[in-house]
């Protein structure tokens, strides 16, 4: 209950919407009760005397009250709905609040699609559990002590029947919660596994549709499908217990009632009136006690979904600023100082060892190293998208832990491995490195990323819409437009991260003579090809995860042996495909 409990304090301003739908709950309670008061003389004065204008007076009032009992549930409708809702949003907005600060391990904490339906899913269930569990948490209990206390007030033998019913019935209600409160957890967990299955499918559909997977698509969906639709009918089998359970209880209570009322009747010692009003409070206590197990049941599946909620906003932040930050980053020099990483604090070997690297602003750096020897975790690790776990990494003559985040990050410009595009024009994609770019800041960006050769051919240019995820365009022409926008960040370090491996030689040249006008720029470059770093300042080669040589191409093409076999893999290839286009041509 606890996870509930903490949630509330995201209501914010719909505090007061919660407050007022409360009260009026209590308002409409109290006039309903009044009514069966009411009936009772009238049946016992008013028709026993046949005094029609005291029959007439006492309808009057009870119109009144139902109306104003109808007038009030409106609006508690209307304040219930209002917190509700409002309060979902607050909810959700917090946990994307905390997802957007997120370190990249602490996303290694939850997969994709099970954030998705803790934003959605479960905070949908909350939201009904409010929406639908409020009034009834309210007038139940009110309606059940006031009930109580006016049948007893009316006729004490005959209210007897409650306590051996109350008693019955909180029986049934443990049973039915106990029995499904650990499946609501399994239900939730269920609509995770749908969600990243769907999503896999969706995400991937062009690879599905090239490989002819569909089938296999659609057999992994039927078994989550089937996994989903058997833990609900599982979980509601015994949630649906609870009404049966209930109305054959209040069933039986009922026919006592008038069994022992009737002879009552019969014998003198109670009123037709009087056990017509006891009748009524029987029924709406019976009822209050549905709403009560009813709102118990909302509660617990609630439970679950709030407990998962409070994961999302409990887990520990693993980056964060200091609080007093360095809020400028004076230059763009880098510095590895024996640094060694690894993802997991119980992995048992380090991803980098002992890295001692030296780069001084303005520099030019390429890396070359085999698939797994740790090339972009090292980069990673200067905008502090990571943490070294040992030793310090300095920008600027700073460890990268003194600054404030955002200052570090605005100061480093990084192109990912893997190229990401959000839905709409290509003009807000290139905005997010400068939202205050102009037009001519624009286009120069995109001459330098040699993207202006197809979107000149583009007959909306900048306004051409991409899809989601970038889908109109190539991956080349993905990964020039990323270019592009974290050139209009102006940063002081830029880091290419194979960011030009879908581009062609000839354009992955352009590029790379644009990229050296930009004198006042520290430039690291992650490439498998040589052509693209070996003009660089320095070549770092890393091999599996530790520094082997450092140098620039002269040296390291006479010392070592490494970048010996790149170079002559690599030029050698070249070559070859050169004399075999000359050898076509002459044909």
């Amino acid at each position: 209950m606890k996870d509930f409990v903490r949630l509330l304090r995201h209501l914010g301003p719909y505090r007061k919407d919660m407050v007022i739908g409360c009260l009026m709950v209590l308002v409409e309670s109290a006039f309903e009760m009044v009514i069966p008061v009411l009936m009772s003389d009238i049946i016992d004065v008013g028709v026993v005397r046949h005094d029609v204008p005291y029959i007439l007076g006492k309808g009057v009032q009870m119109g009144i009250c139902a109306v104003l009992a109808l007038i009030t549930g409106l609006l508690y409708a209307r304040f219930a709905a209002r917190s509700a809702y409002g309060w979902g949003a607050r909810i959700r907005e917090a946990q994307f609040e905390r997802v957007q600060r997120y370190a990249f391990s602490n996303l290694d904490h939850f997969e994709t699609a099970s954030l998705v339906t803790r934003m959605t899913t479960d905070v949908t269930v909350i939201q009904n559990a409010v929406n639908g569990g409020l009034r009834p948490m309210v007038r139940g209990p009110v309606m059940l002590v006031l009930g109580v206390g006016l049948s007893l007030w009316m006729n004490a033998r005959l209210a007897l029947v409650f306590f051996v019913c109350i008693p019955i019935l909180g029986a049934i209600l443990f049973f039915v919660v106990r029995k499904i409160a650990p499946m609501y957890g399994l239900l939730q967990r269920s609509m995770d596994h749908l969600n990243n299955v769907v999503q896999e499918g969706l995400t991937a559909i062009r690879a599905v549709k090239a490989f002819v997977r569909g089938e296999h698509e659609e057999e992994k969906f039927e078994s989550v499908n089937a996994e989903l639709m058997g833990t609900s009918q599982r979980t509601f089998h015994y949630a649906v217990l609870n009404l049966p359970a209930f109305q054959a209880t209040m069933y039986t209570a009922t026919v006592l009632l008038m069994w022992f009322g009737g002879n009552m009747v019969l014998g003198g010692t109670l009123q037709v009136g009087e056990l017509t009003g006891v009748f009524s409070y029987v029924l709406q206590v019976m009822n209050s006690l549905m709403m009560i197990s009813n709102v118990f049941l909302l509660l617990t599946r609630s439970l679950a979904s709030a407990r998962r909620i409070n994961e999302v906003l409990d887990e520990d932040v693993v980056l964060t600023s200091p609080p007093d930050g360095e809020t400028t980053v004076p230059e763009g020099s880098v510095e590895f100082e024996d640094v060694s990483f690894k993802y997991h604090a119980d992995a048992r070997e380090f991803a980098l060892s002992h890295v001692n690297l030296q780069i001084r602003a303005g520099q030019t750096v390429g890396i070359l190293g085999g698939t797994g020897s740790a090339k972009t975790t090292l980069v990673q690790l200067i905008p502090r998208l990571y943490d070294a776990t040992q030793g310090c990494v300095k920008v600027g003559g700073r460890d990268v832990r003194e600054y404030d985040l955002q200052a570090l990050r605005d100061a480093v410009g990084i192109v990912l491995q893997k190229n990401v595009l959000f839905s709409g024009t290509i003009r807000d994609n290139l905005k997010w490195g400068n939202p205050e770019a102009t037009e001519e800041e624009l286009w120069a960006a995109c001459r330098a990323a040699c993207a202006d050769e197809f979107l000149e051919r583009m007959p909306k240019g900048l306004d051409t819409d991409l899809g989601q995820g970038g889908v109109n365009v190539s991956g080349g022409q993905k990964q020039r437009l990323c270019i592009a926008r974290t050139l209009l960040k102006h940063p002081k370090i830029l880091i290419f991260d194979d960011s030009t491996s879908a581009v062609d030689t000839a354009t992955d040249g352009k590029i790379r003579g644009e990229l050296a006008k930009l004198r006042d720029m520290t430039k690291i470059v992650i490439a498998q090809r040589i052509t693209s770093v070996m003009d660089s300042d320095q070549i770092v080669i890393l091999e599996d995860g530790k520094i082997h040589a450092v140098g620039d191409h002269a040296t390291l093409l006479a010392s070592d042996p490494i970048y010996q076999e790149i170079y002559a893999s690599q030029m050698k290839g070249d070559e070859d495909g050169g004399r075999a286009s000359a050898q076509c041509q002459e044909a």
